[in-house]
């Protein structure tokens, strides 16, 4: 394996985190707010 790929190899698992971070955080921020608008508890 060249240092290049394993280099992207490496780099990558960061990326694909942040995007799940960032899918995952963005729904609970929706059922949030849409749970304040209704007067429910979000649990």
């Amino acid at each position: 394996m060249t240092t290049v790929a394993l280099s992207a190899y490496i780099l990558m698992w960061p990326v694909v985190v942040a995007v799940v971070l960032f899918v995952i955080s963005r729904a609970f921020f929706r059922e949030w707010a849409e749970a304040r608008r209704n007067g429910r508890g979000l649990i």
